[in-house]
């Protein structure tokens, strides 16, 4: 690996999403650069949104098909708590979070919203939302302490009963296996580094499958394995807190065998779920009309997206990349014959998850084009989910899409009459879906739209000083109040759109 493209990979860890630890400027803030020219092959942004001032509201009713899937979604450590109950092992974020210095105000996930002792009440808000499906991932640890052998049946039973109750409320339940919590002791075993540890995914999914898997309809294999390599190995600012760029992508290639492991696994026990991977997409275009910001872009966007896309979709990595990183990358060496084929096992559809747009320089680093929400690593941008939905199907084939997350934080505060007015959030999710729905009109084949996220929780390395849930949680009490943004969300499940 050459030093320009180390440069390069920690420069782009420091600007992804989801990886900046300063405070955010506002949904008022200012952009910091200008944005000219198309994507040069990548994807072009919408010209008609092309001025945030006066892009415009819906002009009139925006129908979703009729069994369209209205969700929200979350994830084990960010709400369960009770984290050394009933079996539970330690995970990385629990060693993460308890290191001073890492999270914001020294937070852990060790209560958090408390899911795991109030899931019946939650189950309830769901259901009085009127949510059609439900996101929600299960803690690895919590099946198997140390990430090997037989399966927790307590753990287990927590699962059991949640999606028993999903299913008593008419709520579709959608089961990711891994969503950072990898157990501690298989970290110390040399983590997704270590190819050993897809091998044990595969056998968690295995003991999950035969538990769960008459009752879960869809199940999501890796969350976000991007994030994983750019914030948990390049920056070091999520867990296990590494700054390795050789490291990163080797974790990259074992995170995409994982799940085709974990394909396999469930074809294998004769599963009647859906599957396929969650990846969070971020479009790309170049800063400016230059043929070098053209060519700049489309290597981010092998990093970005193409690298997870191309493995699982086509059965095979970038080229762009792969010469990138050089031949004796670790990644590169680390490519076994017959990966890319277990890594491209048939999936059912495809999870996509989107923040913010990337703007990228002739140089390889990135600017800013639109407002930032309180997270200063998104820039809002709805246009881009449109961008990034047409894109896939455009270069992938209608694969079935869901969106599984799609929100913002805002400063929610609650107020003396008890209620929690987040007007910010309702008119980025209003755009946000009318550019999903546009993108239906187009032909992409999006079946569920989930909002991230369904409760208050704890915001990896920022602790809980952000909020994105459209339910409000009082954490020294854990009392719910439903934010004006839920009750609007419901009207439009009610209605079936905007």
């Amino acid at each position: 690996m050459s030093t320009l493209t180390r440069r390069h990979l920690l420069r782009r860890a420091a600007l992804s999403a989801t990886s900046a630890t300063a405070a955010g400027t506002g949904l008022g803030a200012t952009t910091t650069a200008a944005v000219v020219g198309t994507a040069g092959g990548c994807d072009d942004p919408d010209e008609s949104a092309a001025d945030p001032d006066t892009a415009a509201a819906p002009a009139g009713p925006l129908r979703f098909p009729p069994d369209f899937g209205w969700g929200a979604a979350t994830s084990a450590y960010q709400i369960e708590g009770a984290a050394k109950e009933d079996g539970r092992g330690e995970s990385v974020w629990d060693t993460f979070s308890r290191t001073p210095g890492r999270v914001r105000n020294g937070d852990t996930g060790d209560v958090a919203a408390d899911h795991y002792h109030r899931w019946r009440d939650d189950l309830d808000l769901m259901r009085d939302l009127g949510l059609r499906s439900y996101r929600f991932s299960i803690s690895w640890p919590r099946i198997q302490a140390d990430g090997t052998g037989a399966p927790n049946q307590r753990g287990l039973d927590f699962y059991r009963r949640l999606v028993d109750g999903l299913h008593e409320r008419g709520i579709a339940p959608m089961a990711t296996l891994f969503h950072w919590d990898l157990p501690q002791a298989l970290q110390d075993a040399g983590g997704w580094e270590s190819r050993d540890v897809a091998h044990r995914f595969a056998d968690y999914a295995d003991a999950v499958f035969r538990a769960l898997g008459d009752r879960v309809p869809v199940w999501l294999t890796i969350n976000e394995p991007k994030t994983v390599v750019q914030n948990g190995y390049l920056s070091g600012h999520h867990a296990p807190g590494r700054q390795d760029p050789d490291a990163a992508y080797l974790v990259a290639h074992h995170l995409q065998l994982a799940h085709g492991l974990a394909v396999q696994a469930l074809r294998a026990v004769g599963g009647a779920g859906r599957i396929g991977p969650a990846f969070n997409l971020h479009p790309c275009y170049p800063a400016d009309d230059t043929p070098e910001a053209a060519a700049a872009t489309r290597l981010y966007d092998g990093y970005e997206n193409r690298l997870y896309l191309d493995s699982v979709l086509r059965g095979s990595y970038p080229q762009d990349v792969l010469a990138d990183l050089g031949p004796d990358s670790r990644m590169v060496r680390g490519i076994r014959d017959g990966d890319l084929a277990v890594i491209s096992a048939p999936v059912d559809l495809l999870a996509v998850q989107y923040y913010t747009p990337i703007y990228v320089t002739a140089g390889g680093g990135t600017v800013r084009r639109w407002p930032t929400s309180e997270a200063d690593w998104q820039q809002i941008y709805p246009d881009g989910m449109y961008d990034i939905l047409t894109r896939v199907t455009r270069d992938y084939g209608p694969i079935p899409l869901t969106v599984t997350e799609n929100g913002l934080p805002t400063p929610d505060v609650l107020g003396a009459d008890g209620t929690v007015d987040d007007a910010g959030r309702i008119d980025f999710l209003r755009d946000h879906l009318a550019a999903a729905h546009r993108a239906i009109g187009a032909g992409v084949p999006l079946e569920s739209f989930h909002v991230w996220s369904l409760l208050d929780n704890f915001e990896w390395a920022e602790g809980y000083d952000q909020r994105w849930g459209l339910v409000y949680v009082d954490y020294p009490t854990q009392h719910r109040v439903l934010k004006r943004s839920a009750h609007w969300y419901r009207t439009v499940i009610a209605r079936n759109g905007l």
